[in-house]
Parts: structure tokens; C-alpha cells; sequence
């Protein structure tokens, strides 16, 4: 194994964003063909409990690896959630909204969250 260890992740302060990334450095030994593994990890953040890292809806992923200095982690709020838009006529739901959304699905994370990551 090459090394192991772990970051976090902001996607900002609240309403926050759909997606966000961060750049692990210092891998002196990581190559272009290196396997690289990244994950949400349930440790407690200023703005997360470990518990929210179990249940939350966010895909993290590795890559973009840079021979002998790292790699870049993604993370993804991958929410089955739909946004509806307001209804613009008559013939909405009891609430005055209608689907399919207008402006994205989804909802937005915000906040710290902790990855653990790995290559060899």
C-alpha cells in the first residue's frame, strides 16, 4: 500500500453547492497507474456528525492522479430528491407546484465533511 490517510471536503457555507472537490498533495511516491480510493468517513466535523456521514447522499470519488505529487477528490451530491418549480399557470398540485423541475433536481450540501482515502 502506498499511503493512506484522511482530508475533508467543503461544499461551503449553507445553501451550500451540488459538488466540490479538493487536492490531496504530498505523495512523492504515487504514480500515474496508482489505484486511488476515496470515501465519505463518518468522523464528526464542525458542521456534520459522524451519523450525518452514514446517511447523507454524497458520492466521493479519486482521480486526476499527478505522478509524484497526488490526486484530486470529487464529491458529488447525488440526491434522488426533485426540486419542483412553482407552478407558473393553473394546474399545479394543492401547493402551486409542478414537475418536472425548472432550474436542476436535487438538493445542495453544505458544510465540512470528512474522506478517508488510500492508493497503491
Amino acid at each position: 500500500m502506498g499511503a493512506q490517510n484522511q482530508t475533508t471536503i467543503n461544499f461551503g457555507a449553507f445553501p451550500g453547492a451540488s459538488d466540490t472537490s479538493v487536492a490531496v498533495t504530498g505523495q512523492a511516491g504515487i504514480q500515474v497507474t496508482s489505484l486511488v480510493e476515496a470515501w465519505l468517513y463518518p468522523v464528526a466535523t464542525s458542521d456534520h456528525t459522524a451519523d450525518e456521514h452514514l446517511l447523507e447522499t454524497i458520492t466521493v470519488r479519486a482521480g486526476n492522479i499527478v505522478a509524484g505529487t497526488g490526486f484530486t477528490i470529487y464529491a458529488v451530491n447525488n440526491s434522488q430528491l426533485i426540486e419542483m418549480a412553482p407552478d407558473r399557470g393553473n394546474y399545479g398540485d394543492q401547493l402551486g407546484f409542478v414537475g418536472p423541475p425548472a432550474w436542476g433536481t436535487g438538493t445542495r450540501i453544505y458544510g465540512v465533511w470528512t474522506v478517508a482515502w488510500v492508493w497503491n
